[in-house]
């Protein structure tokens, strides 16, 4: 395999004079020959069908190989001289696509564009989430200059809150072509009679291969530790123990440290691999204790440091068991042989119920790495109390004999009370050998995207009918769509967001937005134009200007939720042993206790001020400020990460706090005016990069050099 400049220079060495179906493909096939890649009988049809100008829906299993396709579609729109665009649901992908794309396309043909910022915006290929996507398509419609699309992770169409980011590029984006990947889509029928009915193109559906690594599915009625035990002596590690709630992963990975996992040569080779590696935070000697131990953890609590050292040491061999969330599903680069499911139930933020077929296929479908495994292998633990039950039975008739009258005495366990459905081998059969749900709608209508819609060129409104019309929707669901877009669109033209127009203007318009859509919706969160406004009516004189700057940019953050109801649970200790010692009634205490809250700087003030300032800004629909203080706790209590993890006993969520601080820092860095930036708020900011960057440098790094590769862009540019 070549390095990844190596790569660049022979996409481009690669790239045909006459962009035709056929030369193209040669050109990508003598590519994959160069790097020693061989492609799929499904990989080369797609592909073709891709030069070949089709939509194409891509529904292969994990590990087939359609990064590769999509890789493809880029290469043509290189070729071809148009625009394409890779779309995910998470920043990081998008990320991690950037840089790959980087490396095998030159950076000249790749950019990128997230809520953290844009780099190279107009190259021939954009790496971008898919509610950028979304609102391109909705600002511009059919004219968007989007000539292909590949989008990730496309089963993402059915989540209950972004769902919608994955419908309207299909409804819009009209001469576009779409390549919708995801190993776990359901029926696809419908998309493709869609997407031919609107756009023209034919559509290619590229399913059934056989998947590269066979997965072999087993039910254990073992204890956990038996089962581990046995996939040690098996070999068939490394192993990923999954969990649904990061607490059961940092558990997990604390109980198998007693257990024999690594040899000592191996034991010698962690050691030296972690030598000088900073352990630091109050969570890293957990982390240490148990990666000495052949024992990793990986969630989005840790920090990323973490994360990276247990995906490197796992790539080596060098950690077996890795305890984690199901977070595991989506993109994460861990090498697994074996996935183990320690329960087929999970909450769901409403009520806890039992897997999908989706989501048990996408978490089983990581097991076994192509190049590595001839075969992986998924193992699901019986509910342990069933097991409980089993081995008591067992030693009943191992002491008794099968004298019924001796094993009915056997007591069995209760379930959990909480957070438990019940399943058995039964389910787990279903889930392994079942077809996965068909995806479900979830189109939905928003000022943003009333705004959008009717600021395009043309009869905005009548657009707007065309989508509230003609979607994925139900007749019943649209009516209440139409219902709620008459009710905005009024509310809009009553604040004169919107403007209706006698005449159409120079862009044919009857109906007009008065706002600047790109400052409103374009900046890192979506309430920062509140703080640029806010900040105006702070006194500069105050002696605690700038923590009240900072107060005002924390309450458009989202809220790290962990780190809240710790303060708030502190809170409610101390006031309660006030009011002991103060003789207060019980009926009272309990009713002081249930009013308090986090601490909440500014509290009134930023809700009245939020109050007046959203009657103008209508569109942010039920966005509301969210006041707290975390940053400004800390800075307050003069507390490094470390004193204030331990301070609040968070150490296995320190990864949301650092991320949280992340965006702190990005907001006191960008979203305060030059006029605005007295010397404490550059102190104030200078501590918050140092904390940050002492803690860990992974997420300030990566955004100073997206910044640094936008500003260089825009150098050249001028």
């Amino acid at each position: 395999m070549t390095d990844a400049a190596s790569a660049a220079r022979l996409l481009a060495t690669f790239l045909p004079r006459e962009p035709d179906p056929d030369s193209l493909l040669d050109a990508f096939l003598a590519y994959t020959d160069e790097i020693g890649l061989e492609l799929y009988p499904a990989q080369e049809d797609a592909i073709l069908e891709i030069f070949g100008g089709n939509h194409v829906i891509i529904t292969t299993p994990t590990g087939s190989g359609k990064s590769l396709v999509g890789l493809a579609a880029h290469f043509e729109a290189v070729a071809r001289g148009y625009r394409s665009y890779y779309t995910a649901p998470v920043k990081a992908l998008v990320s991690e696509k950037f840089f790959a794309l980087c490396g095998e396309l030159g950076t000249a043909s790749v950019g990128m564009v997230t809520g953290d910022g844009a780099v190279n915006p107009d190259a021939p290929v954009v790496c971008c989430t898919q509610e950028i996507l979304a609102n391109l398509a909705l600002s511009h419609g059919a004219d968007a200059p989007v000539d292909s699309v590949v989008m990730d992770e496309f089963h993402f169409y059915s989540d209950r809150d972004r769902g919608w980011a994955w419908q309207v590029p299909l409804l819009e984006l009209t001469r576009t072509q779409m390549v919708l990947m995801s190993a776990t889509l359901g029926p696809t029928t419908r998309f493709a009679e869609d997407l031919r009915r609107r756009s023209g193109r034919e559509v290619a559906t590229v399913t059934g291969a056989e998947r590269p690594v066979p997965l072999t599915f087993t039910y254990r009625e073992t204890t956990l530790h038996q089962s581990l035990e046995e996939l040690l002596e098996l070999r068939r590690v490394p192993a990923y123990i999954v969990h649904f709630t990061q607490r059961a992963a940092n558990e997990r990975a604390q109980a198998l440290t007693s257990m024999n996992v690594l040899t000592k040569d191996e034991k010698a080779a962690v050691a030296a691999e972690i030598v000088g590696f900073g352990f630091d935070s109050p969570f890293g000697r957990d982390i240490q204790r148990f990666i000495k131990a052949g024992i990793g953890v990986h969630h989005a609590g840790l920090l990323p440091k973490y994360r990276l050292l247990v995906e490197r040491l796992a790539g080596m061999g060098l950690l077996k068991l890795i305890c984690g969330t199901d977070t595991l599903g989506v993109g994460v680069n861990v090498p697994i042989r074996t996935v183990v499911f320690t329960q087929l139930c999970k909450y769901d933020g409403r009520d806890t119920r039992v897997l999908t077929v989706r989501d048990f296929q996408q978490i089983a479908g990581r097991a076994g790495r192509r190049g590595f495994d001839h075969e992986g292998f998924v193992w699901c633990q019986a509910p342990e109390h069933e097991v409980e039950y089993a081995i008591a039975v067992e030693k009943a008739r191992e002491k008794f004999g099968d004298d019924p009258a001796k094993l009915r005495k056997v007591r069995r366990p209760s379930p959990p009370k909480r957070g438990y459905v019940a399943w058995n081998a039964d389910t787990f059969e279903r889930l392994a050998s079942g077809q996965p749900e068909a995806l479900q709608s979830r189109f939905d209508v928003s000022h943003s995207m009333l705004m959008h819609v009717l600021d395009r060129p043309g009869d905005g409104r009548a657009a707007m009918k065309r989508l509230l019309t003609d979607n994925h929707e139900t007749r019943k669901s649209n009516r209440n769509h139409i219902r709620r877009a008459i009710s905005i669109y009024r509310a809009l033209v009553a604040a004169n967001v919107v403007e209706q127009l006698d005449e159409p203007d120079d862009e044919d318009r009857l109906v007009r937005v008065n706002v600047d859509l790109q400052l409103e919706f374009d900046l890192t969160h979506p309430l920062s134009p509140f703080a640029l406004d806010a900040i105006e009516f702070l006194d500069r004189d105050e002696p605690t200007y700038a923590l009240d700057v900072l107060s005002v940019l924390e309450s458009t953050l989202e809220n790290p939720t962990i780190v809240l109801e710790r303060q708030r649970d502190m809170a409610r200790t101390d006031l309660l042993a006030e009011m002991k010692a103060e003789g207060i009634e019980y009926e009272e205490r309990m009713e002081r206790l249930e009013e308090v809250e986090w601490p909440k700087p500014l509290r009134d003030w930023l809700y009245d001020s939020f109050n007046a300032w959203s009657t103008n800004h209508p569109w942010l629909g039920n966005e509301n400020v969210r006041p707290k203080s975390v940053a400004r706790d800390m800075y307050e209590r003069v507390m490094t990460f470390r004193e204030y993890v331990n301070h609040y006993g968070i150490k296995g969520s320190e990864g949301v706090l650092l991320r949280y601080l992340s965006d702190a820092y990005k907001a006191l860095s960008r979203n305060v005016p030059e006029h605005h930036r007295s010397d404490d708020i550059v102190e104030l900011t200078r501590w918050l990069g140092d904390t940050v960057r002492k803690t860990d440098s992974s997420l300030i790094d990566e955004w100073e050099r997206l910044e640094r590769l936008s500003q260089a862009e825009n150098q050249v540019g001028a």
